[in-house]
């Protein structure tokens, strides 16, 4: 019998209740000396509510370093964002080990990070004595020269993993701010934003004609507004955008939370098969294990482990309109240096097909079984069933040095584990330092959602990310809510970055993507080229920059070989904190 990981969620939900099954977490920093980088030991108040840092702040690029030089042994990259209080407590677990070493690229690292989130754990907050703080003010323009790609169902994206943000030719403008409180078990958050890009030509009449009914056979002429496809012409966007922005409790060490907040399921850097930053974040409803939990006798086998639920409305869909989706993930740390997930992610509802109700909503988490076309069009349809298994291992005797991690994803398959010919993948290697330069790490990751086993499904990009039924798939106000290859493509990713400090970098990129002539009439080559820098000044000030070039053919749309150039510059203010 197939037992679906959601059931394992829903069991561990409820061993969650009784905190006599958790894991105490250490209650204190550990320090080998005492000075300006080593404070007085200060006491972490598990019971106190705690943001979540966005996925683009730096630190998560120097906790994942940190974490493939052996240290932070209970991070779980699998789920992310964290709490800022999560965070200090990995700290605290990797405390004496690095203090105690002789890396000081490490040591370095961890003073950095925990310098970020010291003040929370300096003056944990009370319900008489809410704090409240201007966490971050910042302007970004960004100028693009030549016919950018932003059609990430169906041609491909220039700019990836950037809350679909829009973008067109000319000069572009994001300004915003973020602020955070906390109060007691409570904490909010927002992140405001305004954005501006210029008009553009879009597709053609013949090229929306061909995508709509052809690819994704969706009547155009019923639908002719679609997120997913552009218009024949672009309008030119200004808009005030809620980018993040909730209320959430803790409770039991979880974190319940009602508004929109980032997620990233994958220990991927380039993309994650399931959902990621790509799209802009939904408004939902979530129950976060924020913490590593134990449960005596069964974690002896599985270890400790992490859990993640939300459920929320999606826009921008039309084929039917207006559905919901939930998502679930587990994952296991058996062992310091292994973890592997599993997830799940329905798309289910939408009006004129399955009414959103409580009923809907259990048959959907409990559906694994295939269904009848039959059904799939009555209002019993369970919902696009999409699943996805990951991994990272930092390799024996290189954990150190080396980790090796992979993605991986079906449609309508309990989970890649037993349907590994029908999967999705995303594998990747990570080389935290090289021997001799201790500053410089490589990456490498590659990406395919053309499986052979399911090539004569996978025609016209009908397999992946795509549904009888829900025939935008995973997507929100237009873009993948999963990884950039997209539908019926292979691709990859490399980085070389040379680390000046914790907090500045340079760094260099490649990205490469092939769409199969399968998916849409002479298919597509995307071929990207970057620099980015990162630099800090005064403690408050980061000054973000990147170029990045990009050649791609795509005989469907222009005729030849095309190009384009973003430029583009960041400046962001960190308020001093007032305790």
């Amino acid at each position: 019998m197939k037992i679906h990981p959601t059931y394992a969620a829903v069991f561990l939900l409820w061993s969650a209740t009784f905190p006599g099954t958790a894991q105490s977490i250490a209650s204190h920093w550990s320090g080998a000396s005492s000075g300006a980088d080593n404070p007085p030991p200060a006491m972490v108040t598990s019971a106190q509510g705690s943001s979540y840092i966005p996925l683009d702040n730096w630190i998560y690029g120097a906790l994942d370093r940190l974490h493939g030089m052996g240290y932070i042994d209970t991070a779980f990259l699998g789920i992310r964002p964290w709490t800022r209080l999560s965070i200090a407590h990995m700290l605290e677990e990797s405390a004496d080990s690095v203090q105690n070493s002789s890396d000081d690229e490490a040591r370095e690292l961890f003073l950095a990070i925990r310098r970020e989130v010291q003040p929370d754990v300096d003056n944990p907050t009370t319900l008489l004595h809410p704090d409240g703080m201007l966490e971050s003010v910042y302007a970004e323009g960004r100028g693009i020269s030549g016919t950018s790609l932003r059609d990430s169902f169906h041609l491909g994206q220039t700019i990836v993993n950037d809350y679909g943000r829009p973008y067109e030719h000319g000069f572009n403008f994001y300004g915003g701010l973020s602020a955070r409180a906390e109060a007691g078990r409570f904490s909010v958050y927002f992140r405001g934003e305004y954005q501006h890009s210029p008009s553009a030509d879009g597709y053609s009449p013949d090229l929306r004609s061909y995508l709509s009914d052809t690819v994704d056979t969706v009547d155009l002429a019923t639908h002719p507004e679609q997120e997913t496809l552009p218009d024949t012409h672009i309008r030119s966007q200004n808009n005030a955008r809620l980018m993040e922005g909730y209320v959430s409790y803790q409770v039991l060490n979880h974190e319940v939370a009602f508004g929109k907040m980032d997620h990233w399921l994958s220990p991927a850097r380039g993309g994650a098969l399931l959902i990621s930053n790509n799209a802009q974040n939904a408004y939902e409803f979530q129950i976060d294990r924020i913490e590593p939990l134990r449960i005596p006798g069964l974690s002896k086998i599985t270890g400790p482990f992490r859990y993640e639920f939300y459920v929320g409305s999606l826009k921008g869909h039309t084929e039917p309109n207006a559905p919901w989706e939930h998502v679930e993930k587990i994952s296991f740390k058996p062992y310091r240096d292994l973890e592997f997930g599993f997830s799940r992610l329905v798309i289910w509802g939408g009006e004129g097909h399955v009414p959103i109700t409580l009923h809907s909503f259990l048959k959907s988490f409990f559906s694994v079984a295939n269904v009848s076309y039959a059904e799939k069009n009555s209002r019993n349809d369970p919902g696009a069933r999409f699943a996805a298994f990951d991994f990272n291992w930092r390799l024996p005797f290189m954990r150190h040095w080396i980790t090796l991690y992979s993605d991986s994803f079906v449609h309508d398959d309990v989970s890649p584990v037993d349907a590994p010919r029908r999967a999705a993948y995303h594998p990747g290697i990570y080389l935290s330092r090289m021997p001799g330069l201790q500053h410089l790490d490589l990456r490498a990751e590659a990406a395919t959602t053309d499986a052979s086993a399911a090539s004569n499904r996978n025609k016209n990009g009908q397999f992946f990310y795509w549904e009888t039924i829900q025939r935008q798939g995973p997507t929100n106000e237009g873009y993948l809510l999963g990884d950039w290859v997209g539908r019926n493509a292979k691709g990859g990713q490399a980085w070389a970055t040379w680390h000046f400090s914790p907090k500045d970098q340079v760094g260099v990129a490649y990205r490469h993507v092939k769409a199969s002539q399968q998916f849409f009439t002479g298919g597509s080559t995307q071929n990207d080229y970057a620099v980015s820098a990162r630099k800090w000044f005064a403690k408050q000030f980061q000054v973000e920059g990147s170029v990045q070039y990009e050649s791609w053919t795509i005989p469907l749309y222009q005729s030849g070989k095309q190009s384009d150039t973003t430029v583009a510059a960041r400046f962001t203010w960190f308020p001093p904190r007032k305790d």
